[in-house]
């Protein structure tokens, strides 16, 4: 059984409003709450990317 995990920025409150993420053996699992069957399998590299993409929209990953 996959363990998810509920990003910081979704708040206490329960609801379908939120991104989480799990991993298995070799990658990172991210999925939107109110979707649960669409899983992005990401690497390490890829989720990082995404998140700087996401906070500095605009700029190029080194």
């Amino acid at each position: 059984m996959t363990h998810w995990q509920k990003s910081s920025f979704s708040g206490g409150a329960e609801g379908n409003e939120c991104v989480e993420l799990a991993r298995d053996e070799t990658n990172l699992l991210l999925r939107e709450s109110d979707d649960p069957d669409h899983i992005l399998t990401l690497t390490t590299t890829a989720l990082s990317a995404l998140i700087s993409h996401a906070t500095h929209p605009g700029t190029t990953p080194k």
